[in-house]
């Protein structure tokens, strides 16, 4: 048995859904695929999925063993990778994501950089506001921006967000303009749904201060906010990469300059030193 090419149908049946979907991807014959999932069934001497006439689903030790093949897969194609292309330089495919407003600002101008100098090295980037499960997502590399990571995963550090509060100047005209935190109790403040919903963390003179806030407006993007913001909502608070320019045109302005926000790291988190892509490590360099 080729228990790399068994390994490979039972993760295309898995992510494809059935053995038709997967033997019309693989190119083979639905009688090979079942074929070839019974072959890795009696070798790793278990029922790795249960087959009814309406759906596949993993049995225990299915789900068990479908992220091991995966491994199996990712080290089998580097070692092809390397062996056919040890002379060219990184290529192949990866998979990124990141959040919008991040991809948007910074992260898009970066890798049309990257990939002008590997021209062999393709790139396809997931933009999402949540947090995505890099092996259910088949995902090579992940942009996150928090100060609280999955111990589960890998990550390097490669930079600081910093962040301000900020607001248009007609909407400090007709509200007024906050000179201390606790002021912004009474102000309609956008919030993140999935960061500092009701409490924005400050520091001044080393001293850490936590102000609730609250508002009439919410958003798992920080984009969105921005728009929201830039139409008169409300006080936001907006990544420095985002608001720069607008801050310098007037259109935005920065409040509580005394008052340092919370800073978080910016992330590149990704599932394994061991197999690492080539094209992954030289784009994590970059």
């Amino acid at each position: 048995m080729d228990r790399i090419t068994a390994a490979r149908v039972f993760v295309t049946v898995v992510e494809r859904g059935s053995q038709t979907a997967a033997a019309e991807h693989l190119d083979m014959s639905r009688a090979m695929v079942s074929r070839y999932l019974g072959e890795l069934e009696a070798w790793v001497g278990a029922r790795l999925l249960h087959r009814t006439t309406r759906r596949l689903s993993l049995t225990g030790m299915g789900d068990e063993l479908l992220p091991r093949c995966r491994e199996m897969l990712a080290l089998a194609d580097d070692l092809q990778d390397r062996g056919r292309r040890a002379d060219d330089g990184p290529s192949g495919n990866l998979r990124i994501a990141s959040s919008q407003s991040f991809a948007s600002a910074w992260l898009a101008p970066a890798l049309a950089e990257f990939v002008a100098r590997h021209p062999a090295v393709t790139l396809d980037l997931q933009a999402s506001s949540q947090a995505v499960n890099l092996v259910e997502e088949r995902i090579d590399l992940a942009l996150r921006i928090t100060n609280q990571l999955d111990p589960n995963l890998i990550a390097r550090r490669l930079a600081t967000c910093r962040s301000v509060i900020c607001a248009t100047p007609a909407y400090l005209a007709r509200h007024g303009t906050p000179r201390v935190p606790a002021e912004l109790s009474r102000h309609n403040c956008l919030t993140y749904t999935y960061f500092g919903r009701s409490l924005w963390q400050f520091e001044r003179d080393g001293e850490p201060l936590t102000v609730p806030v609250g508002g009439n407006l919410s958003a798992n993007e920080s984009s969105v906010l921005l728009e929201a913001c830039l139409a008169d909502a409300g006080i936001a608070r907006q990544p420095l990469y985002a608001v720069a320019p607008l801050l310098r045109a007037g259109r935005l302005v920065a409040l509580l300059p005394e008052y340092r926000v919370e800073a978080l790291g910016i992330h590149a988190v990704y599932g394994s030193r061991r197999q690492m892509l080539p094209a992954l490590r030289a784009l994590l360099d970059f």
